[in-house]
């Protein structure tokens, strides 16, 4: 008896051919596209959260479908995508949160707190040792983050700077829980699938967010409607399809370094089409999590992950 190898869907076949590290530095520049898409909506995270993953998910049901057609015996895991989509339903919320208090690009540079809480995951649950470089690299980062957010007392952009930081930073965390579970429940022919399930259940997460607080809007009318629909297609779709397909493919610190380009494009997109003005300090604080994240990235960027 024989049997047959399954065969890669049309979107697995592409990405294949490309190196994983530029399949996720690509993604993460559509997520820094993102946070000025919601920025230029004026709506709150709960609501840019539940649109951009309903506009999504019409598409990714349809890849998903095809994707099932052509490995019809790949194994497809539902409950770590779905747990990993809780992770991103607070990232997306608390993120949209944060961009109105803190300014597009400084929101996107807290995010930085993923890059320790992956490597950390990684080791307590895969036994992957943190390379010496990251662990020298941890001390700048976080003292990158307590500039970039402000709590250093300094001059800082925006209206409520600290507490958007802190929610930047909460979102960072709920990302980093996204980022772990999604490499772990990614296989062969199953990346439409598993985006599919946290897709969903991060819509879910705006919905429970948002229906209590009152902050998850229904009809934000056509205007807030339409960059709603770049956010989706950019973020959603092209951003995370690019970064699922890359991650099972390396290492948790790698995939967390790589993922960490996207502040730089936040910070400029902000001070160029957005008119943001961070303080001096701020700033350091970003150009420090940037030099982190490349000295931490270098040596490890050939890792690859256990599938």
């Amino acid at each position: 008896m024989t049997t047959t190898a399954p065969r890669p869907t049309t979107t697995a076949a592409f990405t294949e051919r490309f190196d994983p590290r530029l399949l996720a530095a690509l993604g993460g520049f559509c997520i820094s596209l993102s946070s000025v898409f919601i920025k230029v909506s004026h709506t709150s995270g709960s609501t840019s959260a539940f649109w951009r993953c309903l506009i999504a998910l019409p598409v990714l049901l349809a890849l998903a479908a095809r994707e099932r057609r052509a490995n019809p015996g790949a194994r497809r895991r539902a409950l770590l995508p779905l747990l990993a989509g809780t992770g991103l339903g607070l990232d997306f919320v608390l993120w949209g949160e944060a961009i109105p208090r803190v300014g597009a690009g400084i929101a996107t540079v807290l995010l930085a707190v993923q890059v320790i809480i992956v490597p950390l995951l990684a080791f307590a649950f895969l036994g992957e040792r943190p390379t010496r470089r990251f662990l020298a690299a941890v001390p700048v980062l976080l003292g990158g983050v307590v500039l970039a957010g402000g709590f250093a007392g300094t001059g800082s952009f925006g209206s409520d700077p600290v507490t958007g930081a802190v929610a930047a930073m909460l979102a960072g965390a709920g990302y980093a829980a996204y980022l772990f579970l999604i490499r772990l429940s990614g296989g062969s022919g199953t990346q439409a699938h598993s985006l599919v399930l946290a897709t969903v259940s991060a819509g879910v997460v705006a919905v429970v967010l948002g229906v209590p607080t009152g902050t998850l809007d229904l009809a934000p009318g056509w205007s807030a409607f339409g960059w709603l629909v770049a956010l989706a297609v950019v973020g959603q779709l092209v951003g995370w399809l690019l970064i699922s397909a890359a991650l099972p493919r390396m290492s948790a610190t790698t995939g967390a370094t790589l993922m960490l380009l996207q502040p730089v494009g936040a910070v400029l997109l902000g001070i160029g089409l957005l008119g943001e003005t961070p303080g001096w300090a701020q700033l350091v604080g970003c150009a420090g999590v940037v030099a982190a994240v490349c000295f931490a990235g270098r040596g490890s960027a050939g890792g690859r992950s256990r599938s």
